[in-house]
């Protein structure tokens, strides 16, 4: 008697991510972390003074905690040119005698999720944060478990998600390739 009969659905509604996003699965996925470790082997090699895992601290931001701080700490991209002009202001009025170095805020160039997350809801966040600061996604989807592919780049056993942090060494211009679609970095 009291049912109404135009329920509606209470399913949550998705953000829509404007920005850019990939899966990586199969011979694809396979090529991408191959090309992907190598090249951290390479930038590995030619810096020995650091030890391994603050080395990797340096170049990426390991779990889903990590990867949200350093996207919570990043400006959103409306506020970005507002950030630099009050930066640049900051610099012309401050004491000549005074030697202030700015602090350089961690950017991250693209972030690597694993789709097997278990529950959803860990990374579920991770979209439509990345969106609002214009760092690209690529969702990781592999039989053996993305979290296990991505573990592997960083030494550790698993890995929800990966933040690439802009350094401008070879692991971010072979990330830039991937993003932009480049072949060459196919094995």
């Amino acid at each position: 008697m009291g049912r109404n009969k135009n329920k509606t659905s209470k399913t949550p509604i998705e953000p829509t991510v404007s920005h850019q996003q990939s899966c990586y699965e199969g011979e694809r996925l396979f090529a991408m972390l191959k090309s992907l470790q190598r090249e951290i082997e390479l930038a590995k090699a030619s810096n020995r003074i650091l030890p391994e895992k603050i080395w990797f601290k340096q170049q990426f931001s390991i779990g889903v905690n990590e990867v949200t701080r350093v996207l919570e700490r990043m400006a959103p991209c409306s506020e970005m040119g507002a950030e630099q002009a009050s930066v640049e202001q900051a610099h012309s009025h401050s004491n000549p005698t005074k030697l202030q170095l700015p602090s350089v805020p961690v950017r991250l160039q693209a972030i690597l999720v694993a789709s097997d997350s278990n529950p959803k809801w860990l990374t579920k966040h991770l979209p439509s944060l990345a969106s609002s600061r214009k760092v690209p996604l690529i969702f990781v989807k592999d039989k053996k478990g993305g979290s296990l592919r991505l573990g592997e780049l960083v030494k550790l056993k698993t890995a929800m998600a990966l933040g690439i942090k802009a350094r401008g060494n070879g692991i971010n211009q072979l990330v830039e390739e991937i993003l932009h679609g480049e072949e060459r970095w196919i094995c």
